[in-house]
């Protein structure tokens, strides 16, 4: 479980990878005939990117300055692209008309493992040039404009953890995900020799996500059979999403083209679960560092403000940090997931964590699994620290022990209970609107009703002949 940006004083510094592209530079690539190919992509409610690939020639004539259309059921459907009912936005009575989808210039760069690409992503707005409430960029930027009213810019990390397995991803298909292979027979947490068997894949992702723009770190193994982590670093919470999708995504890519598998799920068997612990700080206009202060534990009274409004509100947004039934599977006492809403001075059995001192000092939250929408579960961390800010709630003292037997709150246990939650919420509706908490309440009961309506293999192999 590496920490992004471990050094204080570089932590608030300007880092990148490889240059992004301007569309000059695209002008030219495509002249010289390099890149031919321009994907466009937003983000779904699911996390992942959705889009066109277009022509560059047409791109750079017409989508650059009028942006492309897309279905707006794209902001409306479950993960099988299923068009279901309850949404306000997007329906048949609606007529599933289009929404606009407006590329953002500073997200353009090469996809090394896709030949002759460029992607960048884009964001979602209807006809008129207004925001489409529900698109997870678009919550996430209202977040961002009201920390921004302060003075203020989030910086973030994001360390998504991910099962390699040697079958590729139809042969799991025809397997029905029984009997995979994993990548390692064994722990190979924190391990050169084990983590040496998969190195040619990690190494083609790093250089992959290098080559697209991004500063890798480290990768190392995990606990799982097969379980891996490659972080990245930090940067301002838009930037660190949209790498975080495009690198998911691009991971799964070059997987398939190896003939492998990786999976994000939060809880892909009975072992230890695939976490996204994300790591979150402030800085002002200055460039200062705003969590940090003369306080207890290095911070600031803003600092403490903003914790205590993370603990005040983790439960009712605890739908944008595990959006899945299968996400809320992590939860087990001693599997360093958390279950209790505490929180605690480098201390990984506490839901929110404090690490770093200084200009490093930062909060990372250990609720969301690698299947969290990143733009969803940054907008609920920034939404329930000014949750705290703006109330001036006080900050309960760090818990030193165990926290898995500490008899405080525990996270929701299930989709349904965090659904409860959410829809019950003031905060929830304070911070992000009616119309939000609606939509995102009904993509939930979406994704229990399917859950409830199945017949899986635990019931057949429980009852198929002893009942």
């Amino acid at each position: 479980m590496p920490v992004n940006g471990l050094v204080p004083d570089i932590y608030h510094s300007d880092h990148r990878g490889a240059p992004m592209l301007t569309v000059e530079e695209l002008r030219d690539e495509v002249a010289a005939g390099r890149i031919d190919t321009v994907a466009l992509a937003i983000v779904d409610m699911q996390g992942r990117p959705q889009g066109k690939r277009l022509s560059a020639r047409y791109f750079l004539e017409e989508v650059l300055r009028h942006g492309a259309e897309g279905c707006d059921y794209l902001l409306a459907v479950d993960v099988d692209m299923n068009t279901v009912d309850g949404y306000a936005m997007s329906s048949w009575e609606r007529g599933y008309g289009d929404f606009m989808m407006r590329p953002d210039l500073s997200t353009l760069r090469r996809i090394p493992w896709q030949e002759g690409t460029a992607l960048l992503m884009a964001d979602v707005t209807w006809e008129d040039g207004s925001d489409v409430a529900a698109s997870p960029r678009q919550i996430l930027r209202r977040q961002l404009a009201r920390l921004a009213s302060y003075g203020w810019r989030a910086y973030v990390g994001t360390e998504l953890e991910f099962v390699i397995h040697n079958d590729s991803y139809e042969e799991a298909w025809r397997k029905a995900y029984r009997d995979l292979e994993p990548a390692n027979l064994y722990n190979v947490d924190y391990s050169l020799l084990g983590t040496a068997r998969v190195e040619p894949l990690l190494r083609r992702i790093r250089r992959g996500m290098e080559g697209a723009g991004m500063y890798v770190e480290s990768a190392k193994g995990e606990c799982n059979l097969g379980q891996h982590e490659i972080a990245f670093r930090y940067a301002e919470a838009l930037e660190t999403c949209d790498n975080h999708t495009i690198y998911k995504n691009g991971a799964k890519e070059i997987a398939a083209q190896e003939g492998v598998s990786i999976t994000f799920m939060a809880k892909p068997n009975q072992r230890e679960g695939n976490s996204c612990h994300i790591h979150l700080s402030l800085r002002d206009e200055d460039g200062e560092p705003v969590m940090a202060g003369d306080r207890a534990h290095g911070l600031s009274a803003a600092g403490e403000h903003f914790i205590a409004g993370q603990l005040a509100c983790l439960r009712d947004l605890t739908l944008f940090l595990a959006p899945n039934v299968n996400s809320y599977k992590r939860y087990v006492p001693g599997s360093f997931a958390p279950t209790a809403v505490k929180w605690g001075v480098d201390n990984r059995t506490c839901a929110l964590r404090l690490v770093g001192h200084g200009s490093s000092l930062r909060v990372e939250n250990r609720v969301p699994g690698a299947d969290v929408n990143p733009y969803l579960a940054v907008a609920a961390l920034i939404a329930a620290g000014l949750h705290g800010i703006e109330r001036g709630l006080p900050l309960e003292e760090p818990y030193g022990g165990n926290a898995y037997t500490s008899g405080a709150d525990t996270v929701p246990a299930s989709l349904r209970d965090a659904l409860a939650a959410w829809e019950a919420s003031g905060a929830a509706r304070e911070a992000f609107g009616e119309e939000v908490v609606a939509h995102y309440a009904n993509n939930a009961r979406v994704e229990q009703a399917a859950f409830d309506a199945a017949v899986t293999d635990w019931e057949l192999y429980r009852g198929y002949e002893r009942l």
